[in-house]
């Protein structure tokens, strides 16, 4: 007679539920995202108007950010710019690119701007501005998932090389803002090169 409250050995389970749990298991680790927040901060000694212009002209990013490789714009928005979408294409030193679409959500003229991000990068980035004394603080807050799959693998072992290419690429926007701030309008330069 058998005991109806003795427990059951483990040699009696079903191997099928084991083969299960574990390609549930796989299935979860192969579609699982990671998430990554950076935080970027730029001091320029320029008034906040030309650093406005400069972040919000992207299609302008390529000819001064170093590893933005390409910034197609696929809708217009609003007479602010509210609904904008772009598609960027992004290089820096490790090999791989990075493409997403960014929507821009909202702005505040010369104070913030917003956008959510899809594709390869999903989630939300927005830029404030402020100035005080000459200077231009402009800081960058990206708050995003990655979607490919080999980037969510090797995470757990990779994901301080992407924050460091993710502040090299960064690293190289400031040198270029600052380049593009101190060289001399288009207009100068092109008369200057007439005389």
């Amino acid at each position: 007679m058998t005991n109806p409250g003795a427990e059951r050995p483990l040699s009696n389970s079903n191997p099928n539920t084991h083969a299960a749990v574990l390609d549930a298991s796989l299935a979860g680790l192969l579609t699982a995202r990671v998430h990554y927040s950076f935080t970027t901060i730029w001091q320029l000694a320029a008034p906040v108007a030309p650093i406005w212009t400069a972040i919000t002209e992207v299609e302008r990013w390529p000819q001064w950010w170093r590893g933005v490789e390409a910034v197609v714009r696929l809708r217009r928005g609003d007479s602010l710019g509210i609904g904008a979408a772009h598609h960027y294409t992004w290089k820096s030193k490790l090999p791989y690119r990075l493409t997403f679409v960014m929507e821009t959500t909202c702005i505040e003229p010369f104070r913030r701007i917003e956008g959510r991000a899809t594709g390869e990068l999903e989630g939300t980035g927005y830029w404030t501005f402020s100035e005080a004394n000459g200077i231009t603080t402009a800081r960058y807050d990206w708050n995003v998932t990655t979607t490919k799959r080999w980037m969510n693998l090797l995470a757990p072992l990779a994901r301080p090389f992407f924050a460091w290419n993710h502040d090299i690429v960064m690293a190289w926007g400031r040198e270029g803002l600052s380049a593009l701030l101190t060289a001399p309008p288009a207009s100068l330069a092109s008369t200057a090169s007439q005389a």
